[in-house]
């Protein structure tokens, strides 16, 4: 697929391993998981707060960095977009409540 978050990622994890001193992405890959899941629930928190606002440029701008950061987690975790385009497949057409009764 061609899509922005995509590209995002390859972006991300093409900065794994790279210099910190000159990327703010190999800065945070370099301080491992869980710093990673720290800033992303930063940026989460900050979201919320502009979803409230009712600043929707605040929001969208919010929104772009709770993504960048999701990205940023998914490389550290070894994960892929992949894996999770996979697992909202597997979710599609059940009932939003019958997934979250299935992880009791």
């Amino acid at each position: 697929m061609d899509h922005a978050l995509d590209r995002l990622f390859a972006t991300i994890a093409a900065r794994k391993g790279g210099d910190a001193a000159t990327s703010y992405t190999a800065k945070l890959l370099s301080e491992g998981v869980e710093k990673c899941a720290r800033k992303f629930g930063e940026e989460a928190v900050e979201t919320v707060l502009a979803g409230v606002s009712g600043d929707k440029a605040h929001l969208a701008a919010e929104s772009a960095d709770v993504l960048y950061h999701l990205g940023v987690l998914w490389a550290a975790a070894g994960i892929t977009p992949e894996e999770v385009y996979a697992e909202l497949k597997r979710r599609e057409g059940v009932s939003g409540l019958d997934e979250k009764a299935s992880r009791k």
